[in-house]
């Protein structure tokens, strides 16, 4: 009986499983909308004092979205000045919504791929996935990596649907 070899493990693919590099951090907002007087008005001097009392701890680690759920109009400076508080201890945080937050969070991501690793090879990204990875992440990775793959596909090493290849120069 002959040796059974994994043709897929030894060929020059390169396998890319998101769910092995997106972040899983907690998400959560810190909405200004809690500091307005009457729902409209934000006063500097309570706002500043609110935010310095604050215990930050419980966005340690956490990625955050500063936003504003009341219709009410806030000053710019209301929302950086959060974020000065935020940096140092959350994972990371951006000014806008949950969808915003997420749409930052795979830029910060996927400028850390290590694109050099894709020039001129065959890539499949993986479909299946355990984790929740948000579609507009696989558009931004094809972005990306469609300028150095060889080709690029979608699936299983084993059952892939092919999205692009390089035409021959």
């Amino acid at each position: 009986m002959s040796e059974l070899i994994n043709r897929v493990a030894a060929s020059a693919i390169v396998s890319l499983n998101m769910e092995e590099f997106y972040p899983q951090e907690e998400r959560m907002g810190f909405d200004l909308s809690n500091y307005l007087e009457q729902g409209l008005v934000l006063r500097e001097k309570e706002f500043r004092a609110a935010l310095k009392s604050m215990d930050w701890n419980s966005y340690q680690g956490k990625w955050v979205a500063v936003t504003c759920s009341a219709d009410a109009i806030v000053p710019t400076w209301a929302f950086m000045l959060v974020c000065t508080y935020l940096e140092g201890v959350a994972k990371g945080y951006c000014v806008g919504d949950l969808v915003a937050l997420e749409q930052y969070i795979v830029e910060d991501t996927l400028s850390k791929l290590p694109l050099e690793t894709f020039k001129d090879r065959t890539v499949v990204v993986k479909g299946c996935s355990k984790v929740a990875i948000p579609l507009f992440a696989y558009g931004r990775l094809v972005s990306l990596i469609q300028r150095e793959a060889k080709s690029l596909m979608f699936g299983e090493p084993c059952s892939t649907v092919p999205l692009y290849k390089k035409g021959k120069s």
